[in-house]
């Protein structure tokens, strides 16, 4: 065998190997003393805090996401989050710049300049795509979906369909949904049980906070 070959050889058993152990993603979770049997997240995703994350049941975390709940992560029931998104609770980058090294000692009165904080909660049945980042206070109604690449910060309201940095309404996931539900007729039951109830706190402007 050439050295290419066993190289080859090498880093498909590496591969077989380690990902069961550190990438394969199973069912069931735990949130807020809640059993979720269909909630699945990926080993390699990191959640900060995580004492500050609450998580429906049928969710879906892909790989290499970050969750930092410090101030309050709400997931609904069915979400789906693809990979490489961020959740954040705050931001400090302003503070820094402002207070420079005082940042770390910094006694108040009050909270630092310019910072940022503020629960995210994201509405049931949404998708986000792939390299997102949803910002600190951020409200996402149900059935959002946000395109790959989007920054959100802000409030919008239900089956929004956002895209842009800054993230901008730009459609209504439920036409979608309509020509979907076309095709597959037998399923308008079941949407309609999650689509035609208002989920608990939902969203119900667009105005960006």
């Amino acid at each position: 065998m050439n050295t290419l070959a066993l190289r080859a050889a090498v880093n498909r058993w590496r591969r077989r190997l380690l990902r069961p152990l550190l990438f394969r993603v199973l069912f069931g979770e735990r949130s807020q003393g809640r059993d979720l049997p269909h909630t699945r997240i990926a080993p390699s995703t990191c959640i900060e805090h995580e004492d500050g994350l609450r998580l429906g049941d049928h969710v879906f975390i892909g790989h290499f996401n970050l969750i930092e709940a410090s101030g309050g992560v709400t997931i609904g029931d069915g979400v789906q989050i693809t990979s490489h998104c961020a959740i954040v609770t705050h931001s400090s980058h302003r503070s820094l710049r402002l207070l420079g090294p005082a940042f770390a000692t910094w006694a108040g009165p009050g909270p630092r300049p310019g910072w940022i904080a503020g629960p995210v909660e994201i509405g049931p049945w949404s998708y986000i795509g792939p390299h997102c980042v949803i910002e600190a206070g951020t409200r996402l109604g149900r059935g959002t979906i946000v395109k790959a690449g989007t920054r959100v910060r802000g409030t919008f309201p239900d089956f929004a369909i956002l895209e842009g940095s800054p993230a901008k309404v730009v459609g209504d996931s439920r036409d979608g949904d309509e020509t979907l539900l076309q095709r597959h007729p037998q399923c308008r039951e079941q949407h309609a049980a999650w689509a035609a109830s208002p989920a608990p706190g939902a969203a119900d402007d667009n105005e960006p906070r």
